[in-house]
């Protein structure tokens, strides 16, 4: 059995959702809210899919359900932003540019995390993705909203996967589901094709059909942003001291789905 029959799988699922659009989900874009994070083995998630289709509803696009995106990060020269996710610094931000293909809409976003566990996302429209460097408008958006100063940021990493957006047919709450996560630099490209990051975005934390369903499917909540999956993955000798439960149970699940296979295809 291989990852392409998982897929398979999960495009068979996909189509069985009820399908909502862009214009439909403006009252549900949680722009302030609060994160969890889930770690799925990629043979889970059709089995995830089946029991989540009865609650949630799927965006397409263009007839797309499964859109590719494209995200350029951008940190100083020393990884300073990185720096303050590892240590656990309240009150940090996360600067990108980012490609939503399917709709062919580009944003130069800022994510703020406050000392309340509060995700507060802004961003600006512009034309195409800012690279290596911020282009003016952006500039002055960051210096507007943020006290980074915009002269010390590039662009150090891309992060590119197929994204799954569903939404509660009940409640405010999103949830994104990232596969084909692939990593790239200069020098560097993987792709961790064998797992997805899952993210529920609420108002605030609360009960959710989701958060059941993957309790029923034995998965605990909490996993690295994939900015700071992305720098460990990419850069040699990385401190991740306080990322160490994280990349323990990346390299346990990856393990996990190895012998999966292994042990479907014998």
């Amino acid at each position: 059995m291989t990852k392409n029959i998982f897929f398979d799988k999960i495009q068979e699922e996909v189509k069985l959702f009820e399908p909502i659009t862009l214009a439909e989900m403006e009252g549900v874009k949680l722009m302030d809210r609060m994160d969890v994070k889930y770690l799925i083995p990629i043979n889970f998630l059709p089995a995830i899919l089946a029991d989540a289709k009865q609650h949630y509803k799927l965006l397409e696009i263009d007839n797309q359900r499964i859109c590719p995106y494209q995200t350029l990060y951008y940190d100083t020269e020393d990884l300073r932003l990185y720096h303050q996710h590892q240590v656990g610094k309240q009150n940090r931000y996360k600067v990108r540019s980012r490609n939503y293909v399917g709709s062919n809409l580009q944003f130069f976003e800022v994510k703020f995390k406050n000392n309340h566990g509060r995700t507060i996302k802004k961003r600006i429209k512009t034309n195409g993705i800012n690279e290596p460097y911020l282009h003016d408008d952006s500039s002055a958006f960051l210096s507007k909203i943020s006290p980074l100063d915009p002269e010390n940021l590039q662009g150090v990493m891309w992060v590119n996967y197929s994204r799954l957006t569903l939404v509660s047919k009940h409640s405010p709450e999103r949830l994104t589901i990232d596969l084909e996560l692939t990593f790239k630099n200069d020098a560097k490209e993987i792709q961790y094709a064998q797992i997805a990051i899952a993210e529920i975005k609420q108002e605030k934390v609360g009960a959710s059909p989701i958060l059941d369903i993957l309790k029923k499917h034995q998965l605990k909540s909490g996993s690295i942003s994939k900015y700071c999956f992305g720098i460990i993955s990419l850069f040699e000798g990385i401190k991740q001291n306080n990322f160490k439960k994280h990349l323990k149970r990346i390299s346990k699940t990856l393990h996990q789905y190895e012998s999966f296979t292994a042990n479907a295809i014998a």
